[in-house]
């Protein structure tokens, strides 16, 4: 044996040798495992023993992963197609408002692109200057007293009428903002605005409508100067009616509201001359800077003075009647109704703070009137506020009188002349169906008041489409003769007076008053929506607001 064979071991004796100290040695007594017996890999992904190896799909070499499990079946219904979900198509010449309002409810991934672009350069105008002009024109809505839904509505109208399809507006009582991502990658571009002042016109409003369904026109192309000039005359547009003409108008409402509430001639007078008073004295403190608060305590003061200057010179009127008209032109009852209205569209921040408004309000208005019975009582006069609420059935006299307070009403919002007419009628047709079914049908009121808030409604919604305008003008004043003043002005006044069981009642059925007026005109806006040419039910996805997707 050569000394090559001699160094080199042999395989079994190396294998075993007790000097070899490696710790991948095998200890003596274990057998090698012979190969092709186990797989010698430990991977994962090997196939187990008696599980049979998936082939793959046609086309895709095997272990791609573009391969189809083996269970999966292509017609599985359980899947959402490729194509997502059917496309929602909106009628053309449905008006903004309704087109706007269905494409608010939808989920951004299925609105529409946008029908018209209106462009001033190859690109389109820029982003930021759309955004301002936006909240700008939201910002004169929402000051003017439009509902938080009809305001999103319009912004998300003049955002796609120049290509911003991909928007999302936000409206609370004092804020308003608006965000905008052109895709899923870029960064969002989001404003807001903070409404400071509040003031009501409606002929401003309607100017806004017009600019905002131009914007939305096919055949009319405004580009973001003009659109910006158009708004800058429409801030700088003076009130139709004159100082004098309100306090007139204040004076006339709180009359008509004393008839109807069965008051005289001589009550008419008293009324009338107690609200100018208050209406002059409002409009003193407003020019020291005094928050509205103190405005309504003041004016609140000279119709509750004259009422208690009847009692004491015992006058054989109604004086209850008087304090009731004089007050009428006060009460925040059009604030009361749009924070119902928002809340049964489901804008709870808003209406929450409407509300709370009008509470201060009405506190505001009980300490004026309050602070001037103390010292009545004081001087041995007292005023019996159940008076007021008794009224003799004078069915025509009480009809002029609805009709002259929708009247003074629509000239206090400050209306359009060529509307005043309109909603006159339409008040007066909403007293006729209030008192054929009250008093000649003995329903009770809540049903009276609902079924002709409906009618205002249903009016209200038909003439603004008719003109392509708000259906502000056209219903907030026709339901002036249905608001529930007195019967929330007495209830806390009992409440004052120590008689809470009969403030509470009252209270309830002003609270039951205003849900039905609310109720009632929202009714009849989208009984009128569905006889227009809006779309089918299927498109109009508001029941999905509140449902937590």
């Amino acid at each position: 044996m050569s000394e090559e064979e001699d160094r080199k071991p042999r395989s079994d004796e190396a294998r075993y040798d007790p000097e070899i100290t490696s710790e991948f040695a095998l200890p003596a007594g274990i057998a090698v495992p012979e190969a092709g017996v186990e797989p010698e890999t430990t991977s994962e992904f090997v196939v187990p023993k008696g599980l049979a190896t998936p082939q793959p799909a046609a086309g895709e070499p095997e272990g791609s992963a573009f391969s189809l499990p083996s269970t999966y079946s292509a017609q599985d219904p359980g899947f959402t197609p490729a194509s997502g979900f059917p496309r929602v198509s909106l009628v053309k010449d449905a008006p903004w408002q309704d087109r706007m309002r269905t494409m608010l409810r939808m989920p951004v991934a299925e609105r529409p692109a946008p029908e018209t672009v209106q462009k001033t350069e190859d690109d389109g105008p820029a982003v930021p200057r759309v955004l301002d002009l936006t909240l700008r024109i939201g910002e004169l809505l929402l000051a003017g007293g439009e509902g938080a839904e009809d305001v999103e509505a319009a912004m998300f109208a003049v955002c796609r009428s120049y290509g911003l399809d991909r928007c999302e507006p936000g409206v609370t009582f004092t804020l308003l903002a608006i965000s905008y991502q052109p895709s899923l990658v870029d960064d969002p571009v989001t404003a807001s605005r903070t409404v400071r002042r509040r003031g009501t016109d409606y002929t401003r409003l309607a100017a806004v409508f017009r600019l905002v369904d131009d914007l939305t026109d096919p055949e009319t192309h405004v580009s973001l100067e003009e659109a910006y000039r158009r708004l800058a005359e429409i801030r700088r547009n003076r009130h139709p009616y004159p100082g004098w003409a309100l306090t007139g108008a204040s004076g006339l409402l709180a009359g008509a509201a004393s008839v109807l509430v069965g008051g005289d001639f001589l009550v008419f007078v008293a009324a009338a001359i107690g609200a100018m008073l208050g209406d002059r004295l409002a409009w003193l403190c407003a020019g020291r800077g005094l928050p509205e608060f103190y405005q309504f305590m003041i004016a609140a003061m000279p119709p509750a003075a004259i009422g208690v200057a009847f009692a004491l010179a015992h006058v054989d009127v109604k004086a209850s009647a008087v304090v009731t008209g004089g007050l009428f032109a006060l009460l925040p009852g059009r604030a009361l109704v749009a924070g119902v209205q928002d809340g049964l569209t489901g804008f709870y921040i808003t209406a929450s703070a409407r509300l709370l408004e009008v509470m201060y309000f009405f506190v505001g208005i009980v300490i004026g009137v309050l602070t001037v019975l103390y010292f009545g009582v004081k001087l041995g006069g007292r005023l019996n506020p159940d008076a007021a609420l008794i009224g003799s059935a004078r069915p025509l006299l009480q009809i002029a009188a609805s009709m002259v307070l929708s009247l003074t009403f629509a000239v206090l919002l400050q209306q359009e002349r060529s509307t005043v007419l309109a909603v006159t009628l339409n008040g007066g047709v909403a007293w006729c169906v209030y008192g054929a079914m009250h008093y000649a049908g003995e329903i009770s009121p809540v049903a009276s008041t609902a079924a002709a808030a409906g009618l205002v409604g249903l009016f209200g919604q038909l003439l603004s489409r008719y003109r392509f305008a708000s259906a502000l003008p056209y219903t907030t004043a026709a339901i002036g003769p249905l608001l529930p003043g007195s019967a929330t002005y007495f209830g806390l006044l009992s409440m004052a007076q120590n008689e809470v069981d009969k403030g509470l009642v009252s209270l309830a059925k002003a609270a039951s008053l205003a849900m039905a007026i609310a109720i009632g005109v929202n009714l009849g806006s989208e009984i009128s929506r569905l006889g227009l040419r809006v779309g089918s039910a299927r498109k109009r996805r508001a029941a999905k607001r509140t449902r937590g997707f």
